[in-house]
Formats: structure tokens, sequence, C-alpha cells
């Protein structure tokens, strides 16, 4: 075994490693750039080696200052973790060059899975079943769209390097063709370099199934599947182990399929075969599909380590160190159900929007498994991927694992940044879900409900008065007192987009026991002490403030701001004439010029912000009056970029 390994990473996957290796014994080493001094990897870590600037290119994405950390530090070895360069073939050789070990599968491994179009092609002579499409080498216009015409209508474009999403566009009419097939090379070229794309059929009622496999190099076994169809824009949200409905037969035949794809390319480490199922009349052994392989552990692989009781980076270390694989086929079996839902920091009635903020509080229930790269007083910051934890329970049944996951996201506390925790929630509590009746249509069909912000209880906002007033202390013998009566308080809170004024009447005399908020529905609500303070007989919710933010932890967290009446000018902003950055971010592309006449959704600009690109339309018709900022620029979250002239 490893005496010293790095971790070439970041946030919540640099941890988990980091965690593993120390069960082992190994001691570790974590990089950091400029933005992640202070990083909770960085703290947990033995060592920790600064290597660059906040963008990844300038920090996570530099070989030689990895390998060179690596060097100076005496690691042996390098864990990959994923995203930045784990699936980098080019890192790979130049690990290897300077004698370390890549914990991970070999070069060639990576070269072969790398490029979707190849690794279709390979996994056809190795008998893995292929999605009808087009993967060759002719990437014109005309000749795509005759490719696509030939597959028949609904296809879908994706680009042949990288994944989660990027650079896939749904095409359901020939007419929307070219449009889509542009849009798509742009995003690609972005985030992996490389534009080119192929073209497949596009399965009517999908599910995403993938099956864990692990290998040393010569053979491969394989871990069970799970299911990825709960899923947002090609993004997955909530994953499962076992998948809902599979059956023995189905799931040996994946699994062999699965374990061929990786012998065939001699894989040694933990890997991903992705299929695509066709869900419409249950699952059948002829109805999946390879899709991709991804060379690297998978965010998702805490549901597959629950249902198996493996620890899959235990499992890296040791076969990267020379040991055989630490079981055969026969001995891995499935226990229970496990579900993983992605808590990210990002605005979802605003359509999702990636967000930042600094955690000023942040809470996990003692029952369920939080594997976060954050602790409370860290910042999101603009440069990564906004996730905050990924929330993992397991249960005997399907059922149980499912309540047991929904108690946890209402469990969860975060306080400083808005987040994702109620569309969770509304998913693990949907009827179909629940059901198991899931593919990867489902979000997209239901997400009016599901987006939804939840309203506030009377509950919540009684005892965010409270809570602005200084109330919710316990109170002592002459607390409100007063000597003409009842003594009333008034205070003005902001939730969401609305303004409310509260009054708060305390009881007088030498108790202080009973404090009477009344809502701008004119409802009152008692708020009453007996050794904690009660509302209707219950506890009050757990709250946090900060400065004159009040988060109430009730309805996955609901954020009051306290309003000074005098201060309502000054924050009535620029009306509708100011295009503002809703997020940190560099200004991709900016369309907009002096002079323009422009109809409301006129895009306007391009923002690119965590790995995503966000376009900015004109909120109205108007004229551009000017342009405040350059194309190229980086901007904080509202910043002004454009400003229209006043209407008439």
């Amino acid at each position: 075994m490893f005496e010293k390994i790095l971790i070439a990473n970041r946030g919540e996957i640099a941890c988990r490693v980091i965690e593993s290796a120390r069960a082992l014994g190994v001691r570790t080493v974590a990089v950091y750039s400029d933005a992640d001094a202070a990083a909770r990897h960085v703290a947990m870590a033995d060592e920790a080696v600064h290597i660059g600037g906040p963008a990844p290119a300038d920090s996570y994405l530099r070989k030689d200052a990895i390998i060179a950390a690596a060097k100076e530090t005496g690691a042996q070895a390098i864990h990959p973790g994923y995203g930045f360069l784990s699936e980098n073939p080019d890192f790979v050789d130049a690990v290897e060059a300077a004698g370390l070990t890549f914990i991970g599968p070999s070069a060639r491994a990576i070269r072969a899975m790398g490029l979707k179009d190849a690794a279709k092609a390979l996994m056809e002579k190795a008998g893995v079943p292929v999605v009808p499409g087009y993967h060759g080498s002719d990437q014109g216009d005309d000749g795509l769209a005759r490719a696509a015409g030939d597959i028949g209508y609904p296809v879908l474009i994706k680009a042949v390097a990288g994944g989660g999403g990027k650079g896939m566009r749904l095409v359901e009419q020939p007419d929307d063709f070219a449009d889509a097939l542009a849009s798509a090379r742009s995003e690609a070229e972005t985030a992996f370099g490389n534009p080119d794309v192929l073209v497949e059929k596009y399965i009517q009622q999908p599910r995403h199934i993938e099956v864990q496999v692990f290998g040393d190099g010569k053979h491969a076994v394989h871990l069970f599947e799970r299911d990825c169809s709960l899923q947002r824009r090609h993004q997955k949200v909530i994953e499962e182990a076992p998948a809902p409905g599979m059956t023995e037969e189905m799931r040996t035949a994946m699994g062999r399929a699965a374990t061929r794809a990786a012998e065939a390319i001699g894989y040694k480490g933990a890997g991903t075969v992705e299929f695509i199922v066709d869900g419409a009349n249950g699952l059948r052994p002829d109805g999946f599909w390879f899709m991709e392989m991804n060379t690297r552990l998978q965010v998702e692989h805490p549901v597959t380590e629950a249902i198996t009781g493996v620890d899959l980076v235990e499992w890296q270390l040791r076969v990267a160190a020379g040991e055989p694989l630490p079981a055969a086929q026969e001995d891995l079996t499935i226990t229970g159900h496990s579900f993983e839902a992605r808590m990210y920091a990002e605005d979802v009635p605003a359509g999702f929007l990636p967000a930042t903020g600094t955690l000023s509080h942040l809470a996990f229930p003692s029952f369920a498994r939080a594997d976060t790269g954050v602790r409370s007083g860290d910042t999101i910051s603009p440069h990564y991927d906004p996730m905050i934890a990924k929330i993992v329970t397991h249960g005997p049944t399907r059922s149980i694992a499912l309540k047991r996951l929904s108690r946890a996201l209402a469990e969860t506390e975060v306080a400083g940044t808005v987040t994702n925790l109620a569309f969770l929630g509304a998913l693990a509590a949907h009827e179909g879900f629940a059901a198991g009746e899931v593919d990867t249509g489902l979000i997209a069909r239901d997400i009016d409900q599901l987006a939804a912000a939840p309203n506030a209880s009377d509950a919540a906002i009684a005892w965010a008065a409270l809570v602005a007033l200084g109330l919710d202390d316990a109170p002592g013998p002459l607390s409100d007192f007063t000597l003409w009566g009842v003594l009333r308080r008034s205070v003005t809170l902001q939730h969401a987009d609305d303004e409310m004024t509260l009054i708060v009447a305390s009881e007088g005399g030498t108790t202080g026991r009973i404090q009477q908020v009344t809502l701008p529905s004119g409802a009152t609500v008692s708020v009453t002490y007996d050794g904690g303070w009660r509302i209707d007989g219950n506890p009050v919710p757990r709250h946090h403030r900060s400065a004159k933010r009040i988060t109430v932890f009730d309805g996955y967290g609901q954020i009051f701001d306290l309003i000074d009446p005098l201060d309502r000018a000054a924050v009535a902003g620029a009306g509708g004439n100011l295009i503002e950055a809703p997020m940190p971010g560099l200004v991709k592309a900016m369309l907009a010029t002096q002079g323009q006449e422009v109809t409301a959704g006129t895009r306007l600009a391009v923002l690119e912000a965590m790995k995503m690109e966000h376009a900015l339309t004109a909120p109205r018709d108007g004229v551009v009056a000017e342009v405040l900022v350059d194309q190229g620029a980086q901007v904080e979250a509202g910043a002004p970029l454009i400003r229209l002239e006043d209407e008439e």
C-alpha cells in the first residue's frame, strides 16, 4: 500500500478520498487554488500545496504543477477524483513518466472511451448493444442533417468529448436541426475544446441506468446498477440503487455487457458503463443500449457503496497499489436500497440560476450520509460547480429509503445562500417517482409544480418576526413589562417578492410568556413560552440569524430580510432599464450594441458561470442606451451590463 498520495481535485470528492485514505493509514496531500486556501479539503489533508489562481485553467488543470507538488511532497501516487484531469490521458502519461502511479485506468483505456463515436464502434465489436446513430468523421452541416434524417426524428446531438449534458441538444423537427447543431457545437467548444458531435436516435421514454464496474487490467466485476433517470437538462438530480423494476434476467444481461466493455479495453480501477434503456414496456434484456463509459469514479458512487457495503475508493487504492480485485463476482450482493440527492446553491424559481454566498450555517441530520466539501463559514465560489453536498440515505426497501431521504432533505439546514432543497423535496414526494415510474422526462413534464417555491407557514412568519425583534431568547422576570398594558411592536420583513409588516403584542405583567403575532392576513399566531417557545403546542422551528437576514428552517429554509422602511427608496433600483448579471461570471458574448432596437426576449448577452452558459434577454421592448461592459469581462452578481433608454 502507498505511504502517501496526492489528490488532484477539490471539494467533496477530495474530502471523500482523504477519508478512505486515512482509514487505510495512507497520508494525503491536497492541492489548492487561491480561492480554496481555507477550503475543507485543505484542512483535512496532512499536507497542502498551492498550485495557482482560482480559475481551473490556472490551478486544477495545471498538470505540471500537480505532478511537481506530488514529487516535492514525496507522494507516490495521484488520485484524480472526478472532473478536471480525471479523464485526461495526457495527464496519465505525464504522471507515469514522472515515476508516479495514477490511481485509475490506463491512458490507453481512457483514450478508447474518450470519444463517444470511437467508443461506440469499439463496443459494437465487443458485442455490447449500441444505440442507432451517426458516429462518423463527416462533421459538415449537411452531412449531419442527412444522418439525422436517416436515423429518424427525434434525434439527440451530443458532443463527442466530455459529458455532464454539455454540448447536448434534443431536436424533434428537421427545421430545428441547424440552430441546435450550432448551439451544441459552441457549448462543446467552450467546455471541451472540441466542437465535434455525434447524432443518435432519441428514445421516447428513456431511462438512464448505469452499471458500476471495477477491473484489475485483465478481469472485471460489476457492482450492480444505478438508476440515474431523474434528470434536468441531462444533469442528474437524484440517483438510486438498485434500479426500480429491475429483473434478475436484465440485471445479469447488463452486468455481463458492462464487464465485457471493461475487459475489452483492459480496464483498471473504478468505472461506469452508462446505458440508455427503453422504459416504455418494462425493463427487458433487449431494451438497453450503450451510451458511454466514464473512466473514473462517479459522483453517485455512494449509492453503490450503500447497497454493497464496498468502499470504492479503498478498492481504487488497493488495486492501484498492485493488489488483485478484492472480491469475485459471486461474492458481491445487494442489500436494501439507497438514494442520493445533489444539493446545489441555486435559485430554482429564478430558473435554476447558480448562486454564490457565504454559508453562515450548514448542518445535516445524523441519520443520513452527507458528502460535502464545505462547512459553515465557507463561501460558494463562482469559479467551480455550486454543489454543496450529496445527501445519501439507505433502507431495507425502496419505500423506506425514500422516506428517509424526504426526512433528511427536510432536516438539512442551510443559511447564507439559496438552495434547491425544496425542489429535491418535491421530487422525493412525487407520486410517480415514489411508485418507481421514472424516466428522464419526468422533471420536464412536471417542472412548474416541482420548481414552485414553497409558501412560508404562519408559524415560520411569526417566528421570524420574533427573531427580528430579538424576542427569541428565554424571557426574564421583567420581560415585556410595561405600566400601560400590552406592549406592541411592528416589524417589516421581506420574504421572496413580498414585503410584510407584522404586529407583535407582548403580554404585560411579570410573566412575559405570550407573544401574539398579527400577520398581514389579519390572522393571529400565539407563541408561548413554557421552558421553550412553542406555537400551537409544537416547538418553534430552528433558525439562524446573520445581520438582517433570518433563515427559518421550516419548508426547506425560508429566508426573511429585516427591512428598515426608511431604506425603501434606496433599494428601488433602476426600474426596468438595467440588465444586471444574475450571478458572478464571464461575459462570454456581448450581443447588444448602443442604439439597437430590441423587443422583449431579445438575447443581449451570454454569461458563462459555473461551467454553464446563460442567455440574458431584454425585459421589454426598447432601445439600448449603453453597453456597460466589454465582452470577456469578469463581473460580479448584480453588476450592470446593459442600460435601456427610459420608457416614454
